[in-house]
């Protein structure tokens, strides 16, 4: 096994940070391993806005309801962008409508993970700490405010890097055989059973988050998840669509 794929297999969030800035080198490094990461047609259609004022990671904290985010050294914040193409195919005099649909959105939001994901790796092999932020889409207009974003752009997903200042447990992840499928979709009878002895190894796991606190079993939390319905989350076809996508 190389080290590469012994970095990924130890991967964890990280959400308590030193109180010490990356040096601009090591951003530049995280930026170009972002440039070069795979993207559809060659579109490159994505940004990435970085905060490293105290003011603004605070800002996002709040949106994020999560304190360690304002810790962090820097945050990346990944956005799915069709503005700057469509502004180049405009100086070009071409019509664009089409970078408004729901197919340039999933392409744009695709480059966007492809590189968070590319970037965290690289952050972790500098011995840096990471925590992706889904919760960037808390309230997506404070977000899309906050980060000045212009149409055809949308906030998908943060990370926040740092030197970590913990080193939480490995988190169990589910077995192989109920993700990992053969030429085709396999689905199960019963899942609750199928996944009984998983249950049993995420219920003796302990959160740094609390330490104190034991983990609900794996089922648990899937069915305690269906009563989370945040109103603002419940709003996103609507926000994508103010910031000029059709989804149709």
């Amino acid at each position: 096994m190389n080290d590469v794929i012994k970095l990924q297999l130890n991967h964890k969030s990280i959400r308590k940070f030193k109180d010490e800035q990356l040096p601009k080198e090591v951003i530049e490094t995280l930026v170009n391993v972002a440039r070069h990461t795979a993207t559809s047609n060659f579109m490159q259609s994505y940004s990435i806005v970085c905060l490293s004022s105290q003011e603004k990671k605070q800002k996002l904290a709040e949106i994020c309801n999560q304190p360690y985010v304002a810790e962090a050294s820097h945050v990346f914040i990944f956005v799915a962008d069709q503005y700057r193409n469509r502004q180049i195919a405009v100086e070009n005099s071409q019509e664009t409508s089409v970078l408004h649909n729901m197919d340039r959105f999933m392409v744009a939001m695709t480059d966007a993970v492809l590189a968070a994901q590319n970037v965290n790796l690289a952050a972790e092999s500098l011995g840096l700490g990471t925590v992706f932020l889904g919760s960037i889409l808390n309230d997506n207009d404070k977000t899309s405010e906050l980060l000045e974003l212009p149409e055809l752009t949308f906030a998908v997903l943060g990370l926040a890097i740092g030197y970590k200042d913990q080193e939480p447990q490995l988190k169990p992840r589910l077995p192989q055989d109920i993700m990992f499928f053969e030429e085709s979709y396999q689905t199960f009878d019963n899942y609750v059973e199928e996944l009984k002895d998983y249950d049993d190894v995420v219920t003796t796991y302990y959160d740094l988050r609390d330490a104190n606190k034991r983990i609900e079993s794996f089922t648990n939390q899937v069915t305690a998840g269906m009563n989370r319905k945040p109103e603002k989350r419940l709003k996103i076809k609507s926000d994508l669509e103010k910031q000029g996508f059709i989804i149709d």
